[in-house]
């Protein structure tokens, strides 16, 4: 029996021998195949993205635009009365001379200065613009958008607080003059002004004019004074206040926060009067809160900074409109907002989320006597801890002067409304027209819903 085994044994040691010999061949061959493939052609294993780069490349070649590439920017050589001299205008109406060098002139500071550090932005050279998603172009040919620069927000504020009669500037004749200039641009007329970008940063800048220019991407602090057919998130940018104070650059912590809540501001507001008013009566006696009337104070930046800068929490109620300058005051501060404004929008919340370091209460709830206060003596340290770290990572976002801020932070968000532009572009070139009535996708409002979240 054992003898009629061992055949059959070794017939099957034979057949693995086999096997095993078969398998080393094919490995041979393939280990052969690939050396005299790597030493003739070795572009074709020089990485594996090989096969994906051709077909990037392939698409290129068909003219499908690239992802990689900046977006180019025209900025328009407006003619000097819709930007320095706006500058010029407003020294005059405070008792100065006109000048010799008007391109000479500091833009005077307030609290809508976007319109500025944009435009110094496209002027300076390019090789200083570091970490900027825009490249200025100079021939309009070459332009993905179209920048108007014109000081909008100066303009408004030009004779605020004196006669029109005292310099005889009009900020409505500059907005009427400056339309009917673009209007006569074959750039905006090509495309109805859709891919043209304009700052209107205080909420009334433009209001003259604003539906001859609500094709164009607005660069805005707020939708308050705009119909939902002028002003989108869809379509335009929310942009922040420039603030008016230094940041605090302290030690984190409450130690050297001895006050509770601080506000500083107008106690009257025109839309926002009633929820301020109603505010400062429920809280003027509490104690160790701080509430001052500007009017008291005015042009007082030292007693801002410093009330912020004590403060553990800072009130953000609605001004004229939703938004105002002290929310982005306090984020500098490192004081945690605390924002009672149901409809506010909010720069950037695509890469910021606010719940990160800001209070959020409904004007309902904080109207409601005690319930505000006794929120926030809820917060404990160590939380407050936390906002203000959150806040110190994202602080340079509402920072204008920061090489790797605001201004790049705004670009970005213009880049993002590009592939927008000409979907509509295209999209109004061949559609038949419609009647007026009918809702335009393009000026989608912000809250339709009415849906008010927070406490």
């Amino acid at each position: 029996m054992n003898e009629r085994l061992k055949p059959k044994i070794r017939k099957h040691s034979n057949l693995f021998s086999e096997s095993k010999k078969v398998a080393v061949s094919i490995l041979s061959v393939l280990l052969i195949f690939a050396f005299v493939n790597t030493l003739f052609y070795p572009s074709f294993y020089s990485d594996s993205g090989s096969v994906q780069r051709n077909l990037v490349d392939s698409r290129e070649k068909l003219d499908f635009p690239r992802k990689s590439h900046k977006t180019r920017v025209y900025m328009y050589d407006l003619p000097t009365n819709f930007t320095y001299g706006v500058i010029e205008q407003h020294r005059i109406a405070r008792g100065g001379e006109k000048s010799d060098n008007v391109t000479g002139l500091n833009y005077p500071g307030h609290q809508h200065m976007h319109e500025w550090y944009l435009f110094s932005d496209l002027t300076r050279p390019e090789i200083e613009r570091v970490g900027s998603p825009i490249v200025r172009v100079f021939d309009p040919v070459e332009a993905d958008v179209f920048y108007v620069s014109a000081f909008s927000s100066l303009s408004l504020i030009v004779n605020s607080g004196r006669p029109r009669s005292g310099s005889g500037y009009s900020d409505e004749d500059m907005q009427e003059s400056l339309v009917s200039w673009l209007e006569n641009q074959e750039w905006w007329r090509r495309n109805n002004g859709r891919d043209h970008v304009i700052v209107a940063g205080n909420p009334n800048a433009l209001k003259r004019v604003m539906d001859r220019v609500k094709n164009a991407v607005l660069l805005v602090a707020d939708f308050g004074r705009l119909r939902a057919d002028q002003g989108s998130l869809v379509k335009d940018v929310i942009i922040p206040y420039s603030h008016r104070i230094d940041a605090y650059e302290g030690e984190l912590g409450v130690e050297k926060r001895n006050t509770f809540l601080f506000f500083m501001g107008n106690h009257y507001r025109k839309d926002g009067s009633k929820v301020r008013d109603l505010l400062f009566k429920l809280l003027e006696k509490e104690d160790d809160v701080v509430i001052k009337h500007e009017s008291q104070l005015r042009g007082n930046m030292r007693a801002a900074k410093q009330g912020r800068h004590t403060s553990k929490f800072c009130l953000h109620p609605p001004g004229d409109t939703p938004s105002a300058c002290r929310l982005f005051d306090s984020i500098a501060s490192l004081c945690v907002p605390v924002i009672v404004s149901d409809g506010i929008e909010l720069p950037f919340e695509d890469v910021i989320d606010y719940r990160k370091f800001s209070v959020f209460l409904r004007s309902d709830s904080a109207l409601k006597p005690g319930f505000l206060v006794k929120r926030l003596r809820k917060v404990k340290q160590e939380k407050i801890l936390k906002y203000q770290k959150a806040m110190k990572e994202v602080r340079r976002y509402f920072d204008y002067a920061h090489p790797n801020g605001t201004v790049n932070e705004i670009w970005r968000q213009v880049t993002q409304k590009v592939p927008l532009i000409k979907l509509m572009i295209n999209r109004e070139k061949r559609m038949i027209k419609r009647e007026s009535n009918e809702g335009q996708c393009s000026c989608l409002c912000s809250n339709q819903t009415g849906i008010i979240h927070g406490v």
